[in-house]
């Protein structure tokens, strides 16, 4: 265990946690878009810079990334630490207006219109890559990605329109903090629609039931995975023994 302080509480968190999770294991609020248990941390969004003192030395840092260490101090409430987060949150409201997460997260520092012009009205991707990182650590896949740079830096299939690597499981969807992705189940088919492109996937029916329970290439992915026999692959968790 390590002893620091975070906003002049003096706390303990296990070593080789960051600054993010010592807060949240003690109910310190730092904000952020790109954070979750799945996937390894990205410092991708930057709302979560704090302030942090090493002996006589100030400076900010991505608290989802910075490992705690002993007599470390930290601060979430600085005029530096505000104003980065000012900044991120008007930035994202220029790439996102319409986006109900980051409007309602950009009022909470302040922000209720960003100098800078808007991008796209119907953007809502924040460019997280929560999405990206859980096809790719989770699913094992690595469908999508984050391509091109600055201002035209997105989240799309490889050359922009192949789903061959996709197996339609959603993932990308459940994880998308601000609901970029979407995924809809019509019946025989799942569509999942993503900021550059939206693709329709077949779906299994069960042999019991008649029920559609699960994507084609969901299934086929799982099963050679598991190893285990197609049979048990053929029924919806209903109707299986």
């Amino acid at each position: 265990m390590v002893t620091l302080k975070i906003d002049g509480r003096e706390i303990q968190a296990e070593s080789g946690k960051t600054v993010l999770e010592a807060a949240q294991d003690n109910n310190i609020y730092i904000p952020t878009l790109c954070v979750s248990e799945a996937v390894a941390a990205y410092g991708a969004c930057r709302l979560c810079m704090v302030e942090i003192t090493t002996g006589k030395r100030k400076r900010l840092v991505a608290s989802c990334l910075y490992e705690v260490s002993n007599g470390l101090v930290v601060e979430t409430q600085t005029e530096r630490v505000l104003n980065i987060r000012r900044l991120v949150m008007e930035l994202l409201l220029a790439r996102c207006p319409n986006s109900p997460e980051v409007i309602e997260m950009a009022r909470s520092v302040g922000i209720e219109a960003s100098r800078f012009q808007a991008e796209e009205e119907n953007n809502f991707c924040v460019l997280c890559a929560l999405c990206t990182r859980v096809c790719r650590e989770v699913v094992g896949k690595s469908a999508i990605s984050l391509v091109s740079r600055g201002t035209e830096r997105k989240v799309a299939l490889p050359f922009c329109d192949d789903a061959d690597a996709c197996i339609a499981c959603g993932s990308c969807a459940q994880i998308c903090p601000t609901d970029a992705i979407t995924m809809e189940d019509q019946g025989d088919k799942r569509i999942i629609t993503w900021p550059s492109s939206s693709h329709e996937f077949k779906m299994k029916k069960c042999e019991s039931c008649g029920n559609y329970f699960a994507p084609e290439k969901q299934v086929s992915f799982m099963m050679k995975k598991s190893g285990l026999e197609a049979e048990k692959f053929n029924l919806c968790m209903t109707c299986r023994p």
